[in-house]
């Protein structure tokens, strides 16, 4: 690993970590718990509250060291600690707890005693390693912590005859043997594609639909038009042969229609006990409820009051006017359309039978073919559920089956299922763990990679305090086991530069706007070390734990945007000495000079942010973060020029996009009554749209540019004024009247907010 790429990530400098943040997350955590009307969501903080005790407990007894590499007394970095919001340890590891149900099958199978150190020393037997082996080769088991690919990792290096590395990797685990997990949960298939990523799992799917409850008013709609209009119909029927010359009950019906008539109210008890979803016909005043209300009372022989009498003919004509008279072909015609509109299956019953087909699948993976989930209900499915043969999947019923799509990342960003960078960067593990996994010659090795990297993508940062770098997939002890084992040829290595550049490529050309989110950079540094390239990949920092420096590869990445830059419409908007910056990143290849540069590189974005008075407020501080990012071009620079990064559509592509990113959050901004966090995702795509603007040939260039003038609101006039001073070779000064640069942060009013 190169030096560079030692740095830190955290931006603390200072010896401890104060329990004020997790006093605040405690006492939330506790407000949810008393109050939130859900149960669930009541539960859930419940448990949060009791981590949130643990770490408290832990930082006030000791055993807990909030800020370091290993914050748990007696666990060494590698072990994945279980981690709370704001990076703080709880005390417990991930893999620890109790014996999950495969590990209990798995004791029982063996005849062994049920524990996790039995299960260990089990696993390194000869039927042990025999189980592992047939395991590995099939590929049917899911990683979900990193610790659960140790023991295989063991067995595939004594099969390959690596006794001694199998046996120097045991010793590191067995300490540790009756706390953590170190073999796989099984899984239903040997994985998806090599190529195929997926936002969500069948499981994932599964558990959406399943969550699903029949919607209220649509079945109270349903029982409307199957039962009491039907019923409304019957009632009618029964008072219009009581009607003569339109007036109800002038003659004395006789005993058969009052035993009818109380056939019928025995009736309507007995539907109004089974079918309580809809109550309209419990309403006072209602068609329905008048004329039940009036047989009641004739059913008796008794006769009506003139009230009771005139609601009913009131009733009775108005339905007949309306509808028609049961059993016309008016009134027929109009039942047999409700008929057909309460016999459509409900969304609820489609999804169970959804829910039948995605049952059979391996529930970790993807869906090869969401198609053939969603496909019009077959006859088999029809005897099976009554839903009836050739109903469709109402649209509704789509979205979280596409989700758990399974193709590769172009397909899905296509089909529009990766609607930002954020969503990419959850995808960004499956593409890298592919392109480790082929850095390996053996297939069941392959496999194991893959998983092992997918899991090492789940875990959560620290809180990490002095610079200290969060703890790397390479330093996991069965990794390192099998690192020699990495191909070392040029293929090898030209294939992780080229799932680089894809990933690159991907994030630049469909969200040009948005800065890269960190767990997506996390991802291409980790890719970049892994083809042997040390590039200086930086993160976004956090303005409120910011401690007002940056380490050595901000400098360097400043010095790689310089050479790619320099003399640019970029260096003339922001007002940038670029061969200034080239000398300096170009000092910190010495050594001896690296802690020197970032301080240097510090002072002038503190210089350029306007050595800001409140230093160490959020804002203030914000204002120098954001200077490092216009310096460092934060990643593009990289990516464009040492990993050869280009747009699909080219660099012109990128920059309308940009704009119009820009464009659209201006808009929304004006609509918000705190706008400023949105206004400063507005300067960061304007940023990125200059950067793209930059790299544009003159030609292509002048025609963004001539669209941008066209389309700009207002409010972005003076940004635009800029820019076309910059185009024509002018300098721009952060708030000139000539034309001016658009930044986000500021420790004053914002000028696009001014009214």
């Amino acid at each position: 690993m190169s030096a560079m790429d030692s740095n830190a990530e955290q931006q603390h400098s200072t010896t401890t970590a104060s329990t004020d943040y997790a006093h605040g997350q405690l006492a939330r955590a506790f407000a949810t718990a008393l109050s939130h009307p859900d149960p669930a969501t009541r539960s859930r903080a419940d448990a949060r509250a009791g981590r949130w005790r643990a770490v408290l407990a832990g930082m006030l007894d000791g055993s807990l060291r909030i800020g370091s590499r290993t914050p748990v007394a007696g666990l060494p970095a590698w072990v994945t600690p279980e981690v709370e919001r704001g990076g703080f340890a709880t005390g417990r590891a991930c893999a620890e707890g109790p014996l999950q149900p495969y590990e209990v099958a798995a004791c029982r199978a063996a005849g062994i005693p049920e524990g996790r150190a039995e299960l260990f020393a089990y696993s390194l037997t000869e039927a042990g390693l025999a189980g592992l082996w047939a395991l590995l080769d099939s590929g049917r088991y899911r990683v979900t912590v990193p610790e659960e690919a140790a023991l295989l990792t063991v067995a595939w290096l004594v099969r390959v005859g690596e006794q001694s590395a199998a046996l120097q990797l045991v010793g590191v685990l067995a300490p540790f043997a009756a706390r953590l997990r170190f073999t796989p949960p099984p899984g239903d298939s040997a994985g998806a594609a090599h190529d195929a990523v997926h936002r969500r799992s069948v499981g994932d799917a599964v558990t959406a639909l399943a969550s699903r409850r029949p919607n209220r008013s649509v079945e109270s709609q349903r029982e409307a038009l199957t039962v009491w209009l039907p019923f409304s119909d019957e009632l009618l029927a029964h008072w219009l042969e009581a009607t003569e010359d339109g007036q109800p009950l002038d003659a004395d019906p006789g005993p058969e229609w009052r035993r009818r008539g109380a056939e019928l109210l025995l009736r309507y008890r007995t539907l109004a006990a089974a079918h309580p979803l809809c109550g309209k016909h419990r309403r006072h005043g209602t068609n329905l409820a008048v004329l039940r209300s009036a047989l009641e009372t004739a059913a008796t022989g008794e006769p009506l009051n003139p009230r009771l009498r005139g609601l009913l003919r009131a009733a009775v004509d108005g339905m007949v006017r309306k509808r028609g008279l049961p059993g016309s072909e008016t009134h027929s015609a109009l039942r047999a359309t409700q008929a057909e509109q309460a016999a459509l299956p409900s969304h609820h019953a489609i999804a169970q039978v959804l829910l039948s087909r995605l049952a059979v699948l391996g529930q970790g993976d993807g869906l090869a073919d969401p198609d053939a989930v969603l496909m019009p209900v077959t006859a088999a499915e029809a005897a099976e559920s009554g839903v009836p043969a050739g109903a469709a999947v109402p649209a509704a019923l789509f979205k979280p089956v596409l989700a758990a799509t399974s193709a590769p990342v172009e397909t899905l960003v296509e089909r529009g299922l990766v609607p930002s960078a954020e969503v990419l960067a959850e995808l960004a593990p499956q593409l890298a763990a592919a392109a480790e996994a082929g850095a390996h010659a053996d297939p069941a090795l392959r496999g194991l990679v893959s998983a092992g990297h997918r899991a090492f993508a789940g875990r959560r940062s620290l809180l990490l305090l002095d610079y200290a770098h969060q703890v790397r997939a390479e330093e996991l002890p069965w990794v390192r086991a099998v690192g020699p084992y990495r191909s070392g040829d040029p293929a090898a290595q030209q294939s992780g530069l080229a799932a680089l550049r894809r990933l690159g490529e991907l994030a630049v050309g469909t969200f040009p706007g948005t800065i890269l989110p960190n767990p997506l950079i996390s991802e291409l540094a980790g890719l970049a070390r892994r083809a042997d390239s040390a590039l200086p990949f930086t993160e976004e920092l956090a303005a409120d734990i910011f401690m007002g420096g940056f380490t050595p590869k901000f400098a360097a990445a400043a010095g790689i945007a310089a050479g790619l830059l320099e003399g640019t419409l970029y260096e003339r908007y922001f007002g940038i000495d670029y061969a200034g910056v080239w000398a300096l990143a170009q000092r910190a290849e010495e050594d001896r000079e690296r802690s020197v540069v970032a301080r240097e590189f510090s002072e002038l974005c503190r210089r350029r942010a306007g050595s800001p008075a409140r230093r160490g407020s959020v804002a203030a501080n914000g204002t120098v973060i954001e200077q490092a990012q216009i310096l460092t071009t934060h990643n593009l620079a990289v990516l464009a020029g040492p990993v050869g990064v280009v747009p699909t559509g080219g660099w012109s592509a990128a920059a309308l996009g940009a704009f119009t990113t820009a464009r659209r959050l201006v808009a929304l901004a004006e609509r918000l009554p705190r706008p400023l966090p949105v206004v400063k995702n507005a300067a960061f795509a304007w940023r990125q749209l200059v950067f793209h603007l930059s790299l544009c040939p003159p030609q292509e260039q002048a025609a963004v540019l001539a669209e941008i003038e066209r389309d700009h609101p207002p409010r972005l006039a003076p940004a635009v004024a800029g820019l076309q001073l910059a185009t024509a070779g002018g300098g721009v000064e952060p708030d000139g009247a000539d034309g001016r640069r658009f930044l986000g942060w500021t420790v004053g009013p914002h000028w696009l907010l001014r009214r």
